[in-house]
């Protein structure tokens, strides 16, 4: 096993056992009681015996199999301190070296569905999007390495009242000759919805046959469903580029839009009713959740049908769940949506599990995460005001990438400077997000996000190339030294092969808490403990040639492992920079 500190506690926890059932007067310990004493020493199980805490301390020390350490001391009042022998862990170092998955075990495979992005038909994507997508990428990556069945699905909005007066804002302008149907890019789309949402609310003409336009798309009248049709292809268009210039999984293909869940809404409704769920409540269809209470202490209400009879977000939501788990057959459902909606999606959770469609093993999980600020600390505004553009700020990270490669080696040019720029700019502008507990805000800031110093993806990337240039250098082949048991004698040697051992357990964690904020800290840390061990530990210029196999072994794996832990972010490890 990977890591070490698992392996270790494992066998403590065997020897506490046998300690515990061999005691006199046959004393009754829980497992939280032996937990206890793994993490806090021996005094947990002592009170249970009734004994010293030093004396069952070395009572488990001895009952314990101890292969491969060094040195079991005990220290104050029962905390068992080991010291793992040097050439144990090397060759754990090796057998992890010699895994192609870096000695992470597949985990029993889920069927999960990830919702996150979630852009709008005909609306330009803003920065508010930034982290959805980048946090919920990491998430399907990391679940999918470990062996879970992943279903992608980018739940757009393209249905209802705004794409009823859109169309006919469109058919009155191409009628004016002042729109062309066959040409709609997106930014002019996103004009045209933000103009008839104007004229609607100036133009009583317009809004009344705005809303005969709605009827006429819940309706799927085929000049109307023709129009949105192409409304939803340009967006397609446009997400596709975007996407594709950020390195983002998502594909048409795993696009599921409101539209999608139209009919699926008045079953919904239908079942809530059945099950005795529904309630009137102002002329509106509601079902109380129990827990959920307003300012005032009252019962607060999820609206599935509005007192006008339309369905509502939450009646979506709801149907998205239902069909989730049934359609689907899935057995964990994960919303990568911003903090916001945490209390809507909580009800939405709970109005689940009350119908049914949410009971377990199978459960709804929010991951939330906070806003991107600009200097100023306010939510990130353009120079007029608006959201920035998506698309804009992907782009300036491109270019700025390309620039910092520039500088930092003028000999590339090209095509190799424009690839490498661009693995160097995306990765900045994700690492930056993915970096900070996804709960928390993080101001915005490119010169923090591009350097080559600190906890950035530059500064990673530039560790595993310098790996990459030292056997180019050395004139070795990577592949040979992955057979070997490194030495771990010196102090800087050791720190970077315990750091190397615990990948398994930082990717597990993360994955565990949906915060890749804690693979972005792993990384770092070892890249930290990389370079601590360059300058203590000469590689090429090592005292012997097995030395300097062994350094090149431990340089390798950090290499594959950099590598590895920044493609489950979404990131490149480039070879050179």
């Amino acid at each position: 096993m990977a890591d070490l500190i698992t392996l270790l506690s494992e066998r403590l926890a065997a020897a506490f056992d046998t300690v515990a059932g061999t005691a006199g007067n046959d004393p009754v310990v829980r497992p939280s009681d032996r937990a206890d004493a793994q993490a806090n020493g021996a005094l947990p199980l002592a009170k249970q015996l009734g004994r010293n805490p030093r004396e069952v301390a070395e009572a488990v020390v001895a009952a314990a199999e101890l292969d491969g350490v060094a040195t079991a001391e005990i220290a104050g009042p029962g905390f068992i301190n080991l010291t793992i022998d040097d050439d144990f862990l090397g060759a754990t170092v090796a057998s992890v070296a010699a895994d192609e998955r870096l000695g992470i075990a597949r985990q029993a495979s889920r069927r999960i569905v990830v919702d996150y992005s979630a852009p709008n038909v005909a609306k330009e994507m803003h920065i508010g999007h930034l982290r959805t997508t980048v946090i919920g990428d990491a998430v399907v990556r990391m679940l999918t390495f470990l062996g879970h069945d992943v279903i992608r699905e980018n739940h757009i909005g393209d249905w209802g009242r705004p794409f009823g007066l859109l169309i006919q804002y469109l058919l009155d302008e191409a009628a004016a000759g002042t729109i062309d149907l066959e040409h709609l890019p997106l930014h002019a789309l996103d004009d045209a919805y933000k103009a008839a949402n104007t004229r609607f609310a100036e133009d009583p003409e317009f809004a009344e046959r705005g809303r005969a336009r709605v009827v006429l798309l819940q309706q799927r009248d085929p000049e109307t469903i023709a129009l949105w049709t192409r409304l939803v292809e340009a967006s397609e268009d446009y997400w596709t580029e975007l996407y594709g210039k950020l390195g983002i999984l998502l594909t048409n293909d795993d696009v599921v839009g409101e539209s999608f869940y139209e009919d699926l809404m008045p079953k919904v409704v239908q079942q809530l009713h059945d099950a005795g769920l529904l309630q009137e409540s102002d002329g509106a269809q509601v079902v109380f959740p129990p827990g959920f209470t307003n300012r005032d202490g009252d019962p607060l209400p999820l609206i599935v049908r509005s007192s006008a009879g339309a369905f509502t977000y939450a009646t979506s939501d709801l149907a998205c769940v239902a069909d989730r788990t049934g359609r689907l057959g899935a057995d964990t459902l994960v919303y990568v949506v911003g903090a916001p909606q945490s209390q809507h999606l909580a009800m939405v959770f709970a109005v689940s599990e009350m119908a049914g469609w949410l009971t377990p093993p199978a459960e709804a999980v929010h991951v939330p995460f906070g806003n991107v600020l600009g200097p100023d600390r306010k939510m990130l505004k353009s120079r007029s005001g608006d959201p920035v553009r998506f698309i804009d700020v992907v782009d300036e990270a491109i270019t700025r990438g390309v620039a910092a490669v520039a500088e930092k080696n003028p000999e590339l040019v090209g095509d190799a400077r424009e690839s490498i720029g661009h693995a160097v700019g995306i990765g900045a502008l994700k690492y930056f997000d993915l970096s900070t507990d996804r709960i928390k805000d993080y101001v915005f800031d490119w010169d923090r996000m591009l350097s080559f110093d600190g906890n950035t993806a530059p500064y990673l990337q530039y560790a595993h190339t310098r790996i990459c240039s030292l056997f180019r250098r050395a004139e070795v082949d990577r592949a040979t030294v992955r057979s070997l048991a490194p030495q771990v004698r010196e102090p800087a040697e050791r720190a970077l092969a315990v750091r190397l051992l615990g990948y398994e357990a930082a990717v597990l964690e993360t994955v565990e808490r949906y915060s890749p904020h804690r693979l972005c800290t792993y990384l770092y840390e070892l890249s930290s403990d990389f370079t601590a061990f360059y300058e203590h530990c000469p590689v090429l210029r090592a005292e012997s040639d097995e030395i300097r196999l062994s350094r090149l072994a431990l340089s390798d794996l950090t290499a594959r492992v950099l590598a590895h832990g920044l493609g489950l972010l979404g990131i490149e490890a480039p070879e050179q920079m």
